[in-house]
């Protein structure tokens, strides 16, 4: 978690907080990212399979249609469990993912909620968009 502590805070206006007792990330008063450990129903639902025993992170993406395009991309550690049906964020089991993959999926959550001034001047210094 101090690694996504880096890359989030790193991020303009990015504030760390606690939200039911998870650290979590949020820009705008927007959680982009958080702690997710998994609760005892979500357990149960992985049946015989064993979970990912983490740390866990969820974080949020840009609508469903981009959770989707995340998780057909294969990338290691990356996943979803029933919970988050229907909800646009996957979840990142932290020490299964590469490095280069956790910063591009947290970068790509504080966009999802930042403000257009924010995502946009972003984009720009980033060479991503329109000067």
């Amino acid at each position: 978690m101090d690694d996504v502590a880096r890359l989030a805070l790193a991020l303009p206006e990015v504030t760390e907080g606690e939200r039911h007792g998870n650290r979590t990330w949020s820009v705008a008063g927007k959680a982009f990212a958080w702690e997710r450990p998994f609760s005892k129903a979500d357990l149960r639902r992985f049946g015989d399979e064993t979970p990912p025993d983490g740390p866990i992170l969820a974080v949020v993406t840009g609508d469903l249609g981009e959770k989707e395009a995340v998780l057909a991309a294969g990338h290691a550690g990356f996943f979803t469990i029933p919970h988050f049906n229907g909800y646009a964020a996957v979840l990142i089991d932290l020490p299964s993912v590469a490095g280069a993959a956790l910063r591009e999926a947290v970068t790509d959550g504080w966009l999802a909620q930042a403000p257009a001034r924010l995502s946009d001047a972003y984009a720009r210094d980033a060479g991503l968009g329109p000067a």
